[in-house]
């Protein structure tokens, strides 16, 4: 193992800079002094800028920042310039050749912001966080309960479609009673929970599990027009793909949230959106994906004409026995390219030398050299390294929205998706039978079934608001192996969801037995494959380890009695 360094090592030295500079420079480089350091206090355009320039410059960041930032800012004139405004003309004009001229998209990596959107659909969503290189953050229907009504009204998306089309009456009236049967269902399943799960050493982490359990159980009645929050953090590229994105999408609430997108980052990082808004350039970037949509569409159409929907009078769609998972695509001597690829960094042969060695070893000490390339895993954190990027698996998966919206967020693989319809059933929480709910589960789900077929008939596009998170979704999801560990170990733990456990667990039992990949998921150690059960409540364990873990509050001095307060907590 080797040691970390006490100290810093010791970097260039010797660049001169008088007092004053010293004085500018200890404001805006932390520390002020040294090989490292970080930017602080100085506006997005202007750190993007000084590092476009810093790979085209033989100066230091500091004398860039100096010679052609602050001083072009007015700095040395006023003694300080405004950290509001440092640099934003020498900013304003780079970014105009690199990016406008050159179309040198890299410098679009080099600035980010921070985006909140709030109050979306469970469709936009998806289309919001379809980028793979950036960061969201989802409001969970599993901590959030959607029983309340805040400003008189449930947390659902009326689409523009269905207004214009003159069924917003009976889209309010229908989410309306499916939100007022999932506040039931909650009580319900609750109640059922905290009859039968044992009393614990910490009370608050019983009702903590429990009533995520309850939430689990209850959210498959929600609609996808269940609104939700999303903070996303991105680079300026990726959000250039994300307004393209929303800026063609079939959805006015998509293409609406994405204009919002668009304001908001014009007060942050203007200077990198201005391609958006050039015929020649975001026009036509828009025009390219809308062209590819459509070609798409008809080629499926001509190739694969779609089925017959079924008949309205088919009634409520069938509940499912349980997701299902299939691997369509792997590699048999996948796992012998993984170990030759761990191998090849500490190889001094080509990588053809040492495939073809690794193909020459026997099975046990293939075995043995395969362990070493795993490692000594003490927790599911301890990812082996690149190497088990160069095998990869392909799957596709039948389960429930909820699971889905859940899985999707697993960006470094490759998803794509179908349309959500009611043909594939609906997933039902083993719970929810428990509670003695199935007749209200029924009820909710055939009325947004038939609010669905009724927006079919009219405004198709916005048909999949009506229904359910319970109901099912083919799609298709692309990884390697070092992504299918990480995905298999996180949501397979017992306090996840049970439907996203059980497509991870299906993932791991397809990667064994279906790809005969049995090293590589022997080394998914921290995998937990025990079927989802109706005599635990997986939260349970993982609050009672959290709150063994915090310090232990101070005495209080004993408050006077209180009257009891109604309600679930």
């Amino acid at each position: 193992m080797h040691a970390l360094p006490t100290a810093p090592p010791a970097g260039p030295t010797g660049e001169p800079f008088t007092d004053a500079e010293r004085q500018v420079l200890s404001r805006h480089f932390v520390p002020p002094a040294g090989p490292v350091f970080a930017l602080v206090g100085l506006p997005e355009a202007t750190r993007a800028a000084l590092f476009a320039r810093y790979s085209r410059s033989p100066k230091s960041l500091r004398r860039l920042f100096l010679d052609e930032f602050w001083a072009a800012a007015g700095g040395a004139a006023r003694g300080e310039a405004q950290a509001s405004d440092i640099g934003e003309d020498r900013s304003r004009d780079l970014f105009a050749r690199v990016l406008t001229e050159y179309g040198d998209d890299s410098v679009a990596q080099l600035a980010a912001a921070h985006v909140a959107c709030e109050g979306i659909s469970n469709l936009c969503t998806k289309a919001v966080e379809w980028g793979r290189f950036g960061a969201y953050l989802e409001q969970s229907t599993r901590y959030v309960s959607y029983a309340d009504r805040p400003e008189g009204r449930f947390r659902y998306h009326v689409p523009v479609e269905v207004e214009a089309d003159g069924l917003g009456s009976a889209y309010r009236r229908t989410l309306d009673l499916a939100f007022t049967r999932y506040a039931e269902l909650v009580t319900r399943v609750r109640a059922a929970l905290e009859a039968r799960v044992p009393e614990a050493a910490d009370g608050v982490a019983r009702r903590r599990a429990i009533r995520a359990a309850a939430l689990d159980a209850a959210r498959g009645v929600l609609p996808v027009a269940a609104t939700a929050n999303v903070g996303i953090f991105a680079s300026a590229q990726q959000y250039e793909a994300l307004l393209l994105r929303c800026r063609v999408h079939p959805l006015a609430e998509v293409r609406a949230v994405g204009a919002r997108i668009q304001t908001a980052l014009q007060q942050v990082i203007p200077d990198f959106l201005t391609r958006l808004d050039q015929p020649e350039r975001g026009g036509v970037w828009a025009e390219y994906l809308v062209a590819l949509d459509q070609g798409l569409e008809q080629a499926a159409a001509s190739l694969m004409p779609p089925a017959p929907a079924p008949p309205a009078a088919a009634g409520v769609s069938p509940a499912a026995a349980g997701p299902t998972v299939r691997l369509l695509d792997f590699d048999p001597a996948g796992e012998r390219a993984v170990l030759a690829a761990a191998l090849f960094p500490h190889a001094t042969e080509p990588l053809e030398v040492v495939r073809r060695r690794v193909d020459q070893l026997s099975e046990a000490a293939f075995a043995d050299a395969f362990r070493a390339c795993i490692g000594p895993r003490g927790n599911r954190r301890h990812r082996p390294g690149r190497g088990l990027e160069h095998t990869a698996y392909v799957f596709e998966i039948v389960c429930d929205y909820g699971a889905f919206r859940d899985l999707q967020r697993h960006r470094p693989a490759t998803l794509a998706w179908q349309r959500l319809g009611p043909a594939l059933g609906v997933s039902v929480p083993p719970l929810v039978d428990e509670a003695v709910a199935r007749p209200l589960w029924d009820e909710a789900i055939a009325e947004l079934e038939g609010l669905h077929a009724r927006l079919g008939a009219s405004v198709p596009v916005a048909a999949p608001y009506a229904l359910a998170l319970a109901h099912r979704v083919r799609w298709a999801l692309a990884c390697n192996a070092r992504e299918a560990m990480h995905l298999i170990e996180l949501r397979s733990q017992p306090q996840g969801h049970p439907e996203y456990r059980l497509v991870a667990q299906a993932m791991w039992a397809a990667i064994r037995d279906g790809a005969g990949h049995r090293l590589l998921a022997q080394a998914m150690a921290f995998a937990d494959l025990e079927p989802p059960g109706l005599n635990d409540v997986g939260r349970l364990a993982a609050e009672l380890r959290l709150a063994a873990r915090r310090p232990a509050a101070p005495a209080q001095p004993a408050a006077p009695a209180q009257p009891a307060a109604g309600g679930p907590g």
